[in-house]
């Protein structure tokens, strides 16, 4: 019995060997002999990590650029431009989640069309509902830099509670220094009064801009930030009130 463990031992032992030799003999075919295949596979690698951003961005897009280009070019109505945009977002989620789920049924099964509606219905609405309340009602304290900063957030404009929603989302480290002002605020502040700042309630009752503190972030995050809300459809002045900040702000 001894003999007979020792030899299987032995035999697993070889087995084993031979099967790391095929792998590293299949590593080694595989692996880049070159530069230049080193620099297509790098540049396969980055267009599949891009792609995959992109598949995950659009849903957000979407909802974002689109609601501030129906609210500017279509209908002054935030809600109906919100409710506009969180459709066309809801069909983009929708097809993403038929798409996996037809990844997953059995070959030559049809049941795509069957599945739009249970899936809009039960996926993509409650993901675009829940995202909208959360974005609209909700900011954690540590993205305001004081509670007055804070208690100001429900009155600053849907649209751009909803970008900076988005944009948190990706950069964990963004802080609102500033939304809602009245005019004695200037004063303490040391500087001239500013009776056309966005940072006044509008006639439609919301403040349509915010301003994010900008020190200490380093250039590629405080311009991947002023990127991304000029993309949004959004005016951005980069300048110093009181201090170095990213001025954003809604039409």
């Amino acid at each position: 019995m001894d003999s007979v463990a020792a030899k299987l031992e032995r035999l697993k032992r070889e087995v084993r060997k031979e099967w790391k030799a095929k792998w590293r003999n299949k590593l080694r075919q595989a692996a880049p002999a070159n530069a230049a295949e080193w620099r297509a596979l790098a540049a396969e690698a980055a267009g599949a990590a891009l792609k995959v951003v992109l598949i995950i961005a659009l849903p957000f897009a979407v909802l974002v650029r689109g609601s501030v280009f129906i609210y500017e070019h279509g209908t002054r109505s935030v809600w109906l431009a919100v409710a506009t945009a969180g459709i066309l977002s809801g069909g983009v989620i929708t097809a993403y989640a038929v798409w996996i789920a037809r990844k997953f049924m059995k070959r030559g099964v049809r049941g795509g069309r069957a599945l739009v509606i249970p899936v809009a219905k039960w996926v993509a609405l409650p993901l675009v509902l829940f995202y909208c309340g959360y974005s609209l009602i909700y900011l954690a304290s540590v993205h305001a830099k004081s509670a007055p900063v804070r208690a100001y957030y429900r009155s600053v404009h849907p649209l751009l509670r909803l970008a900076l929603s988005t944009a948190i989302l990706v950069d964990r480290d963004i802080l609102i220094t500033d939304a809602g002002r009245v005019p004695e605020d200037y004063g303490r502040m040391g500087l001239a009064a500013n009776s056309r700042t966005r940072h006044y309630k509008q006639k439609d009752g919301w403040i349509h801009a915010v301003d994010l503190r900008t020190t200490g972030r380093g250039v590629i995050k405080n311009r991947g930030v002023q990127f991304y809300f000029w993309l949004m459809g959004f005016d951005t002045r980069r300048h110093v009130g009181t201090a170095d900040h990213l001025h954003v702000e809604l039409n």
